[in-house]
């Protein structure tokens, strides 16, 4: 099947297997924190997108590959929807409509466990003004004490919107994630997979690294200071060990959050570098020597070019 659209023009390999008769692209769409990037790395089964209680972690279009005997789905991770202010959150959300405007099917994230508001009603527009065929999936169905919440949640969409189904699930636990797989396996089109079966994300080694050490950064700094953070690997050599040599940039806007990256004497940048380099060595399967320095970038986030450097399309 021809396929026009920026994402499914991936380049095409060779058939998984024979019956692996239903593929296509399907956008995973939600608020900040509705559990997106969580979602895509228990169905994929590795960590290929970064994960943290902050929101906006997600800031470019990550791919994550599940390939069944049934056939291959193409998840593609957006960022939370939000209105935009500097450059970097425009790509972001240009990214999310780039998504809705390309894919076969569309999954509202939701989370089962806040209350409606304005930007769930904001991100319920987006999807219907895409007029993708669009599944609804109630997640953090664990923290749930009363059931009820999910039905009567269940009942304002179903008023809202005519979802293709409706699944209660559970990105943490996995619990609804089979089922939410199976249902839109059977509503994918008949074609080839666009990737092997042994693909698990378009992500290169390089950027799941850098991901690997801004999810630190998010998990351990201020609620506020992760918005202004990036990085960037600039040094990617091999060692004649087998090991691996690396250096990474960590961009701030101003000095004083330098100070609070480092920490006093240095310590907390030693701690989120111990903690990044076993994931990093976890991941890559090898030893890992790293290098991190902290360089002060006023208005990175408006800064075409450096956005254009970091990835952030």
């Amino acid at each position: 099947m021809e396929r026009s659209d920026p994402i499914a023009e991936q380049a095409r390999t060779e058939t998984p297997s024979e019956s692996a008769a239903r593929s296509g692209f399907v956008a995973i769409v939600g608020r900040p924190n509705a559990g997106k990037s969580t979602l895509i790395n228990y169905l994929v089964g590795e960590k290929i997108a970064a994960v943290s209680d902050k929101p906006q972690t997600t800031r470019t279009r990550i791919l994550g590959i599940v390939t069944r005997p049934e056939g291959q789905v193409v998840f593609v991770d957006t960022p939370g929807v939000h209105k935009p202010g500097y450059r970097l959150n425009k790509r972001m959300m240009q990214a999310v409509l780039d998504a809705l405007a390309t894919v076969d099917i569309v999954v509202l994230l939701r989370d089962a466990s806040v209350s409606t508001g304005n930007g769930d009603r904001f991100t319920l527009d987006l999807v219907r003004q895409s007029g993708r065929p669009a599944l609804l999936a109630l997640n953090k169905t664990d923290r749930l004490r009363d059931k009820g919440k999910l039905l009567a949640l269940t009942d304002f969409y179903r008023h809202e919107h005519e979802f293709l189904d409706y699944i209660p699930i559970s990105a943490l636990t996995g619990e609804g994630t089979e089922t939410l797989l199976d249902s839109l396996l059977r509503r994918l089109p008949i074609a080839p997979p666009p990737f092997a079966e042994d693909d698990l994300t378009d992500q290169t080694e390089r950027t799941l690294v850098a991901e690997l050490l801004r999810e630190q950064l998010l998990r351990q700094l201020s609620a506020e200071l992760p918005f202004v953070v990036a990085v960037a690997v600039e040094k990617w050599e091999e060692r004649e060990d087998g090991g691996l040599n690396l250096a990474c940039v960590i961009l701030v806007e101003r000095q004083s959050q330098r100070a609070i990256v480092l920490g006093r004497g240095g310590l907390r940048l030693r701690d989120m570098a111990t903690a990044a380099r076993a994931e990093m060595e976890a991941m890559l399967g090898r030893k890992v020597f790293l290098e991190i320095f902290v360089k002060v970038e006023p208005r990175w986030r408006n800064d075409e070019r450096r956005l254009d450097e970091l990835g952030i399309s």
